[in-house]
């Protein structure tokens, strides 16, 4: 059973933010979805990934609805349903996330920006939905300029 981690973004913009969480999902060996809300939201993030690489290489990733969608290590997509067999989910711009996907997965990160009410508002209403379905979930902001967990909800324990 996997567990949801937010992101609250005060300091750094989304990009940056979800390239330093794919590097490290994919050091772990997982298969990444990145699900947005808008095509032309994940077109922009598509073009803003190609630039921001590892000092290593590149950050491999592909949209969804190309002809290898099953190999693409990180496949951005707007769909609920992604072709790579993901193991970690990280969902931007209030992009839905069910209960069932985080008990299924290894990871969910929401990433949300702390800036705008809306979206901090639509990202309290998610942790209470997830954590009242019984999902393990942490929150992590940047207000001090680095990542510091500043909440944390365990899963019920099994019968």
């Amino acid at each position: 059973m996997g567990k949801a981690m937010f992101y609250h973004l005060t300091q750094r913009p989304l990009e940056v933010t979800l390239a330093m969480l794919l590097e490290k999902s994919l050091q772990a060996g997982w298969r990444v979805c990145v699900r947005g809300c808008d095509d032309a939201r994940i077109e922009w993030l598509d073009q803003k990934l190609w630039q921001i690489s590892p000092p290593e290489g590149f950050l491999p990733h592909g949209q969804a609805g190309g002809a290898h969608d099953a190999l693409q290590p990180v496949l951005l997509t707007t769909a609920q349903k992604a072709g790579n067999a993901p193991a970690c989910l990280m969902a931007i711009d209030g992009a839905e996330v069910a209960a069932a996907e985080v008990q299924a997965m290894e990871r969910v990160c929401i990433l949300f920006d702390g800036t705008d009410a809306q979206a901090v508002s639509a990202a309290r209403g998610q942790w209470k939905a997830l954590t009242d379905a019984g999902c393990a979930a942490q929150y992590w902001s940047e207000d001090s300029g680095r990542w510091q967990m500043k909440a944390e909800k365990a899963a019920p324990l099994s019968p």
